[in-house]
Protein backbone atom coordinates (compact mmCIF):
# COMPACT_ATOMS: atom_id res chain seq x y z
CA UNK A 1 0.00 0.00 0.00
CA UNK A 2 2.57 2.62 -0.92
CA UNK A 3 1.02 6.27 0.01
CA UNK A 4 1.17 9.33 1.65
CA UNK A 5 0.31 10.30 5.13
CA UNK A 6 -0.36 13.92 6.53
CA UNK A 7 0.71 14.62 9.85
CA UNK A 8 -1.04 16.48 12.41
CA UNK A 9 -0.67 18.99 13.77
CA UNK A 10 -0.07 20.74 10.57
CA UNK A 11 -0.27 18.90 7.24
CA UNK A 12 3.59 17.73 6.71
CA UNK A 13 3.52 14.83 3.78
CA UNK A 14 5.22 11.71 5.25
CA UNK A 15 6.13 9.23 2.73
CA UNK A 16 4.34 5.62 3.89
CA UNK A 17 4.89 2.58 2.45
CA UNK A 18 3.27 -0.52 3.94
CA UNK A 19 3.26 -4.39 3.01
CA UNK A 20 0.99 -6.40 4.44
CA UNK A 21 -1.06 -10.15 4.98
CA UNK A 22 -4.20 -10.59 6.06
CA UNK A 23 -6.35 -13.25 5.98
CA UNK A 24 -10.52 -12.89 6.75
CA UNK A 25 -11.63 -15.93 8.91
CA UNK A 26 -15.18 -16.84 8.63
CA UNK A 27 -15.52 -17.67 12.52
CA UNK A 28 -15.11 -14.69 12.95
CA UNK A 29 -17.43 -12.87 11.21
CA UNK A 30 -20.04 -12.29 14.06
CA UNK A 31 -16.99 -10.63 16.31
CA UNK A 32 -17.32 -6.99 16.64
CA UNK A 33 -13.57 -6.38 16.53
CA UNK A 34 -13.12 -7.81 13.29
CA UNK A 35 -12.80 -10.90 10.96
CA UNK A 36 -9.55 -10.71 9.40
CA UNK A 37 -6.32 -10.69 11.09
CA UNK A 38 -3.19 -8.93 9.87
CA UNK A 39 0.54 -8.49 9.74
CA UNK A 40 2.10 -5.04 8.37
CA UNK A 41 5.37 -3.31 8.03
CA UNK A 42 5.18 -0.14 7.40
CA UNK A 43 7.99 2.56 6.75
CA UNK A 44 7.38 6.01 7.39
CA UNK A 45 9.99 8.96 6.81
CA UNK A 46 10.34 11.31 9.70
CA UNK A 47 12.57 13.89 8.51
CA UNK A 48 12.49 17.32 7.37
CA UNK A 49 12.12 16.58 3.62
CA UNK A 50 8.67 15.57 4.07
CA UNK A 51 8.20 12.84 1.24
CA UNK A 52 11.47 11.98 0.65
CA UNK A 53 13.93 9.86 2.19
CA UNK A 54 15.94 11.08 5.05
CA UNK A 55 17.87 9.75 8.52
CA UNK A 56 15.07 10.01 10.30
CA UNK A 57 12.33 7.42 9.85
CA UNK A 58 10.12 4.79 11.73
CA UNK A 59 10.21 0.76 10.78
CA UNK A 60 6.79 -0.55 12.37
CA UNK A 61 5.79 -4.49 12.46
CA UNK A 62 2.67 -4.91 13.68
CA UNK A 63 -0.16 -7.46 14.34
CA UNK A 64 -3.67 -6.45 13.97
CA UNK A 65 -7.83 -6.87 13.68
CA UNK A 66 -9.41 -5.58 10.75
CA UNK A 67 -13.20 -5.38 10.48
CA UNK A 68 -14.36 -4.71 7.02
CA UNK A 69 -17.99 -3.47 6.15
CA UNK A 70 -20.20 -2.74 2.96
CA UNK A 71 -21.68 0.75 2.97
CA UNK A 72 -25.59 0.31 1.77
CA UNK A 73 -26.25 0.94 -2.00
CA UNK A 74 -22.96 0.70 -3.11
CA UNK A 75 -20.57 -1.93 -4.48
CA UNK A 76 -18.01 0.15 -5.00
CA UNK A 77 -16.79 1.75 -1.66
CA UNK A 78 -16.82 -0.20 1.22
CA UNK A 79 -15.31 0.95 5.05
CA UNK A 80 -13.14 -0.85 7.33
CA UNK A 81 -11.31 -0.44 11.07
CA UNK A 82 -7.98 -1.53 12.06
CA UNK A 83 -6.80 -1.74 15.49
CA UNK A 84 -2.68 -2.17 15.32
CA UNK A 85 -0.10 -3.31 17.96
CA UNK A 86 2.99 -3.82 17.57
CA UNK A 87 7.26 -2.28 17.63
CA UNK A 88 8.04 0.64 16.21
CA UNK A 89 12.31 1.15 15.57
CA UNK A 90 13.15 4.97 15.22
CA UNK A 91 16.11 5.97 13.15
CA UNK A 92 18.26 8.90 12.50
CA UNK A 93 19.39 8.92 16.55
CA UNK A 94 23.16 7.50 17.71
CA UNK A 95 21.36 4.31 18.43
CA UNK A 96 17.72 2.81 17.15
CA UNK A 97 15.04 3.63 19.52
CA UNK A 98 12.57 0.86 19.88
CA UNK A 99 9.05 2.00 21.21
CA UNK A 100 5.54 0.19 21.94
CA UNK A 101 3.27 1.24 18.90
CA UNK A 102 -0.36 1.31 18.75
CA UNK A 103 -2.75 2.44 16.25
CA UNK A 104 -5.97 2.30 15.57
CA UNK A 105 -7.82 3.11 12.10
CA UNK A 106 -11.29 3.64 10.47
CA UNK A 107 -10.91 3.99 6.43
CA UNK A 108 -12.44 3.72 3.29
CA UNK A 109 -11.89 1.67 0.20
CA UNK A 110 -12.70 2.22 -2.98
CA UNK A 111 -13.01 -1.07 -5.51
CA UNK A 112 -11.82 -0.37 -9.00
CA UNK A 113 -11.80 -4.10 -9.73
CA UNK A 114 -11.55 -7.39 -7.96
CA UNK A 115 -8.09 -7.17 -7.32
CA UNK A 116 -7.21 -2.65 -7.49
CA UNK A 117 -8.38 -0.30 -5.01
CA UNK A 118 -7.45 2.88 -3.24
CA UNK A 119 -7.55 3.43 -0.09
CA UNK A 120 -8.59 6.53 2.46
CA UNK A 121 -7.08 6.27 6.05
CA UNK A 122 -7.67 8.22 9.66
CA UNK A 123 -5.65 7.00 11.71
CA UNK A 124 -4.82 7.75 15.72
CA UNK A 125 -1.15 6.27 16.75
CA UNK A 126 0.15 6.50 20.18
CA UNK A 127 3.91 5.30 20.98
CA UNK A 128 5.07 5.85 24.60
CA UNK A 129 7.57 8.90 25.17
CA UNK A 130 6.14 10.46 21.44
CA UNK A 131 2.86 12.38 22.10
CA UNK A 132 0.20 11.03 20.50
CA UNK A 133 -0.65 12.15 16.59
CA UNK A 134 -3.34 11.26 13.87
CA UNK A 135 -2.90 10.57 9.94
CA UNK A 136 -4.70 10.80 7.10
CA UNK A 137 -3.32 8.69 4.68
CA UNK A 138 -4.02 8.05 0.95
CA UNK A 139 -2.73 5.13 -1.26
CA UNK A 140 -2.89 2.29 -3.79
CA UNK A 141 -3.64 -2.01 -3.00
CA UNK A 142 -2.84 -4.69 -4.81
CA UNK A 143 -4.77 -7.70 -3.58
CA UNK A 144 -4.59 -11.55 -4.57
Amino acid sequence: MPGSDFDRPGLATRANLNIGLGHTFAFLKKDPLGDELTFAYTYENAGSHGFFHTGFGSHTESLGVMKNFDIPKTKAVSGYTWIQAGLTSLTGYPHVENRFYDGEALGAVIHFSRHSSSWIQESYNKIPTIPWYTTTGVGYTWSW
